[in-house]
């Protein structure tokens, strides 16, 4: 695990001041980093070593602090979390640092505001790496709402649910508004219709968990779409796929070939 924290900037957008780093070489091809929900760049990205990982592998590594997390602006509205809001939030940062074309990688609610990036912006997406979300972005992850309600509880000793207790331990752990995080769950459920998914272009990688019970099939994912293949995670689960090197090894190969 890494735990020195790069330097973070900010810029802003839609009234907001998001936050961001930039690592790796500067003049390689870029990479965007779109972390999962309750996390952050640092949680999802550098402290697992992808930061590391891709900057020495040559690429220019962009991860935000998506709305509601890290150190960016924290709305309590569950309308400002849509995912093709947060979609947005995104490609402004590409704007901003007058990037045209990125590979977008994201894990779990990052993997969802991908896909919403990429119908919204084929042009702007390289390849596409979906970690720690299958099928589950067409048919859905279950009831989230006890997850909020986790959130919201006076303490974790009043959440007897069992996905709840795990969310809420998380958001302790890493500091996080919970206010904003219940609002965001709210929120940021939308999914993607299947068809919208086969008009998905770009090469796409799907890395999932063998033991991430959220996710769904990434095989069932993959065979919506005209270029993308998945990757079985071995041994992982939802929390623990991240980091994991086979999921390393799997998308430096992936980005050799795009």
């Amino acid at each position: 695990m890494n735990l020195n924290a790069p330097p973070f900037s900010s810029f802003r957008h839609d009234r907001l001041d998001l936050y961001y780093l930039d690592e790796g070489d500067p003049a390689g091809a870029p990479v965007l980093l779109i972390h999962g929900f309750a996390s952050s760049a640092l949680v999802n990205w550098v402290h697992p070593g992808w930061v590391k990982t891709l900057g020495e592998a040559g690429y220019r590594v962009i991860a935000i602090d998506n709305r509601g997390h890290g150190l960016s602006d924290k709305p309590r509205d569950p309308e400002a979390y849509r995912p093709w809001v947060m979609a947005e939030d995104a490609v402004a940062l590409l704007d901003h640092l007058r990037i045209p074309e990125a590979h977008v990688m994201g894990y779990s609610m990052g993997a969802r505001i991908s896909v919403f990036l990429a119908l919204a912006h084929p042009h702007r997406v390289r390849s596409l790496v979906l970690g720690g979300l299958g099928s589950g972005m067409t048919d859905g992850v279950g009831d989230w709402d006890p997850i909020a309600d986790a959130l919201l509880a006076p303490s974790l000793d009043d959440v007897d649910h069992d996905r709840g207790r795990m969310f809420r331990a998380f958001a302790e752990q890493t500091r996080s508004d919970r206010e904003a995080l219940a609002a965001c769950i709210r929120g940021s459920r939308d999914l993607v219709a299947e068809a919208d998914m086969g008009r998905i272009e770009a090469p796409t990688l799907i890395g999932v968990g063998t033991k991430d019970d959220i996710a769904g099939s990434p095989h069932k994912l993959a065979a919506l779409m005209p270029n993308a293949r998945a990757l079985d995670i071995p041994g992982r689960d939802h929390m623990l796929a991240v980091g994991d090197k086979v999921f390393k090894k799997a998308v430096l190969d992936f980005y050799a070939e795009h």
